[in-house]
């Protein structure tokens, strides 16, 4: 998680912070250093908004008394275990799971 990156190629949303144009094109995104360029600059403006790294993030959330869960179906997919996950993710559910856990409360990320 302390290696995340933001992906140019085939990404529309894809857009330069402080410009107030369409965004870049997809096909920038397969320049190569762009991928580095964009996160450093995503980097950044979450810098200016105090927006903590993801690490910090996940913690704090955690430390609130929120559970993080692992969707089931995507954990197979990609033949992972619950030991791939940080120690703040409480457990790898399957969805139905998830909305019978939840029932009643606030869900605020599906």
């Amino acid at each position: 998680m302390d290696k995340l990156k933001v992906a140019t190629v085939g990404n529309p949303a894809m857009c330069v912070p402080d410009a107030m144009g369409p965004g870049l094109p997809t096909w920038m995104g397969a320049i190569p250093g762009m991928s580095w360029f964009a996160t450093s600059m995503m980097k950044k403006e979450m810098e200016k908004l105090d927006i903590p790294p993801v690490r910090e993030f996940i913690e704090m959330i955690h430390d609130a008394g929120c559970k993080i869960y692992g969707c089931k179906a995507t954990v197979d997919m990609f033949h992972l275990t619950k030991k791939d996950f940080c120690p703040q993710v409480d457990g790898v559910i399957t969805v139905g799971e998830f909305y019978e856990t939840s029932a009643g409360a606030q869900i605020i990320f599906t």
